[in-house]
């Protein structure tokens, strides 16, 4: 390998991806890297190597990125607010989830939330949001 990167066989490619696809649905429970690692049945420091040298990015990098991007679909398109969006996609504390949004989008989540409710979108009601679910939960 020239480049530096990992070696990973392509029988631990189904398993990774498996991993990941975990982290995707699941996104809003407390997922950590035993667990995920556990998934992929490899050991959490094979995992955490791997996972960074296939996708890119370590297990919780990915799994931060894809709580935001829920909290922006729930941010343009419900009346939540950021505390109830924060909780239900899995943070535990509204100062890290403020803190990684506006480090990943670029602004507050209430920046952000205000921008889209000034373009004229209805939201969704959040008694709807709790009564049925989020769309991609199982």
């Amino acid at each position: 390998m020239a480049d530096g990167a990992l070696y990973v066989p392509d029988d631990l490619l189904v398993h990774l991806r498996r991993a990941r696809d975990l982290a995707d649905r699941r996104y809003a429970d407390p997922l950590d890297l035993e667990s995920l690692a556990a998934e992929a049945g490899v050991s959490k420091y094979h995992f955490l190597r791997c996972f960074a040298s296939v996708y890119g990015t370590t297990p919780a990098r990915y799994l931060t990125e894809r709580r935001i991007e829920r909290a922006q679909d729930l941010l343009r398109a419900t009346n939540l607010t950021v505390t109830e969006i924060c909780m239900l996609v899995g943070f535990s504390s509204l100062g890290s989830f403020s803190a990684r949004f506006t480090d990943l989008v670029g602004m507050t989540p209430s920046a952000y939330q205000a921008k889209y409710a000034a373009e004229g979108v209805p939201p969704i009601p959040g008694c709807y949001v709790f009564m049925h679910g989020l769309s991609d939960r199982l």
